[in-house]
């Protein structure tokens, strides 16, 4: 009976221990993949921080704004001015302005103007009317004026600058010449526009780098680039417009060229 007592005690304590084993096993396999799990888990974030380190820092950009200024001086003008008859006779006005208007281009050529570098106009007609006593307009019919313009177009300047002046002389000749201000253009202009832009490219590189370099940066490739109006003025003015400017009033003028540019920052 003792035999048979310890024999059951002895498997039981086989069994207990077996299953105590199983136990410990198991909760060592559990650390063990708790620990991996972390490990991949802080691995990741650092990842992911590291990722949008690189993407903001890729992001970073600077815009600028460059401009150039060239004085140019203008290399053709073009003059107009008009002369006018009136007469109570429609034939009368004519024949007077088809009889002055050849002397008006006779005296042109005198001051040096060249023939093909004048221009008539077709002649144009008006009725006038009387005006009462307080000015107002009768109805009645009282004349005609009569008016045909003519235009130069030259390369020398500062002679048509200075007939412009001077064609007042047909008034002791009777030709009523009335003269408008010349305009003076630039025809080299499509070429002095690139040259302008790549001068304004140039300064807004300078002025990016010398901001990237006063934060410990350097600037790298160009993102965009957005060409800004052209403002033609005259010399020394500070005139601007949003749709940009193109001056005729000046022999010597001011070229403004702007560009604004998107650098990366490195």
């Amino acid at each position: 009976m003792s035999t048979k007592i310890l024999g059951a005690n002895n498997g039981s304590g086989s069994r207990g221990d077996g299953s105590t084993g199983g136990t410990g096993g198991g909760g060592g396999r559990n650390t063990m993949a708790a620990a991996v799990l972390a490990a991949g888990l802080v691995l990741s974030t650092m990842i992911g921080v590291w990722g949008m380190t690189q993407v903001k820092q890729a992001d970073q950009t600077i815009v600028v704004t460059g401009s150039a200024k060239k004085r140019i001086v203008s290399d053709k003008v073009i003059w107009k001015a008009g002369v006018s008859f009136q007469s109570t006779n429609l034939q009368d006005a004519y024949a007077a302005l088809t009889t002055n208007m050849p002397k008006v281009k006779e005296y042109l050529v005198s001051k040096g103007v060249a023939a093909d570098e004048i221009t008539l106009s077709a002649i144009s007609s008006q009725t006038l009317t009387q005006r009462g006593a307080n000015g107002e307009d009768t109805g009645r019919l009282s004349g005609y004026s009569l008016r045909q313009s003519i235009e130069v177009r030259s390369t020398d300047v500062a002679k048509i600058e200075k007939l412009s002046r001077e064609s007042t002389e047909l008034i002791n000749k009777g030709i009523l010449l009335e003269s408008y201000p010349p305009e003076y253009v630039y025809t080299k202009l499509a070429d002095v526009k690139q040259a302008m832009l790549a001068e304004a490219a140039k300064d807004a590189k300078g002025r990016a780098e010398k901001i990237a370099s006063s934060v410990g940066s350097k600037v790298g490739g160009i993102r965009s680039a957005r060409m800004g109006v052209l403002q033609i003025t005259p010399a020394d003015s500070n005139d601007v417009s949003d749709s940009g400017m193109s001056d005729t009033s000046s022999v010597e003028k001011d070229i403004t060229s702007v560009v604004s540019i998107t650098f990366a920052v490195n």
